[in-house]
């Protein structure tokens, strides 16, 4: 059996405040960062982990948050430095650095740079003053802008901008509007999400008057539109990219690769070989969510749980229907083990529905498929999840 492709995974839990709409493990800051003591426990926990991936390469590391860009550029550079002495890196890793316009001070990209930062993804989400006040953002247009300035002078040009679209009070021109201020800005890369009440959000506790589905869905099609007149490929349900700028650290999640996670809180997925019967034994791993446990634990090994094979049908498609070229049956099989015979009926019965188009080379959602996404993937919800759901 074949590997899948490695990637890592770092999180970097702590925010300036928390947003409003943000379910991701984050928590505000209370007096000083804890920098040094967090570096500590990342190195601890990639000496722990290193072990279960030896003899491996790395093809992409992804700085998430949280907003990492809180540590300096030395930090991260201690950071990376730690993992490629534990790790096998890629010559040509990807390594992509997310970062909050208002952490930025003047020069502090080429910091980055320096540390071995490749690819930076900058949280934007708005041009609209008043629509980053109620999103509670921290940073300003300006502010925007200015670290884009600086990205481009510190060469790195393989950037994404992060926008949300059916966002409070915004009508479809308000969307086009924030489009059209990422790409005056030549980013390489856009994410487009459209924003969702997540359950334990204060969102979802005191919900904002939003865009109905109708508006929201124009406010998509107008915008993919004008992405795609600029040169920007949609390739993946909310992202878009210009040629060769694809973010490679999310396609691997996206085609059901393995990954590494370190940090408070952070997921891996790690795949090996059943004794019993040879075939691919899917495993998933969670470090401890808040901040003082993790770095507690940081030695101790991840708690780890193998993937039932009646749920990894649902794993699967749950990343890979995301892709708008779709997976191959032969990706299927070598990811999971299963036969490709598995999905068939399924798969029937979504081609019926006009959600899917397959061939035998390949499956791949249609245009509504991708605008009905949740309704595509609940054909392969196993029982155990669906009856927890219920």
């Amino acid at each position: 059996m074949t590997a899948p492709p490695l990637a890592l995974y770092i999180h970097f839990p702590w925010c300036v405040s928390k947003c409003p709409y943000c379910d991701f493990n984050s928590h505000a800051v209370q007096g000083a960062l804890p920098a040094a003591r967090y570096l500590a426990a990342l190195a601890a926990d990639l000496d722990v982990q290193a072990p279960i991936v030896a003899g491996r390469t790395i093809t992409s590391v992804f700085l998430g948050g949280g907003t990492p860009s809180l540590f300096a550029p030395g930090d991260i550079a201690r950071v990376l430095e730690h993992a490629r002495n534990r790790l096998a890196f890629a010559p040509d890793a990807e390594i992509t650095l997310e970062a909050n316009p208002g952490t930025i001070e003047r020069g502090r990209f080429a910091g980055y740079r320096d540390a071995g930062v490749n690819r930076v993804s900058l949280g934007a989400q708005s041009f609209d003053h008043a629509t980053l006040a109620a999103l509670g953002r921290i940073h300003s247009p300006d502010e925007t802008r200015r670290a884009a300035e600086e990205l481009h002078a510190a060469g790195l040009g393989n950037f994404n901008l992060d926008l949300m679209y059916a966002l409070p009070a915004q009508n479809c021109e308000g969307a086009l509007a924030d489009i059209d201020a990422a790409l005056a800005l030549a980013p390489a890369h856009v994410s487009h999400y459209q924003l969702t009440l997540e359950p334990g959000t204060l969102f979802a506790a005191r919900p904002p008057a939003l865009p109905d589905d109708d508006t929201a869905l124009a406010m998509l099609e107008a915008c993919r539109e004008r992405l795609a007149g600029h040169g920007f490929t949609r390739y993946e349900v909310s992202a878009y990219a210009r040629t060769a700028r694809r973010c490679r650290h999310n396609l691997n999640y996206w085609e059901f690769g393995d990954y590494l996670g370190v940090g408070a809180g952070a997921h891996g997925k790690m795949t090996g070989v059943a004794a019993d019967s040879g075939t691919p034994r899917i495993t998933r791993t969670t470090r401890p969510r808040e901040p003082r446990r993790y770095m507690s634990a940081a030695g101790d090994p991840p708690e780890a749980r193998a993937i039932a094979a009646r749920e990894l049908p649902f794993e699967f498609l749950l990343n890979a229907l995301r892709l708008c070229e779709g997976f191959s049956p032969t990706l299927f099989e070598a990811r999971t083990g299963l036969a490709w015979a598995t999905l068939t009926s399924s798969l029937v019965r979504l081609v019926e529905r006009g959600l899917l188009e397959c061939t035998p080379e390949r499956c791949r959602p249609t245009a509504r498929g991708l605008d009905f996404l949740n309704d595509l993937l609940l054909e392969f919800v196993p029982e155990s999840r669906a009856g927890a759901a219920g």
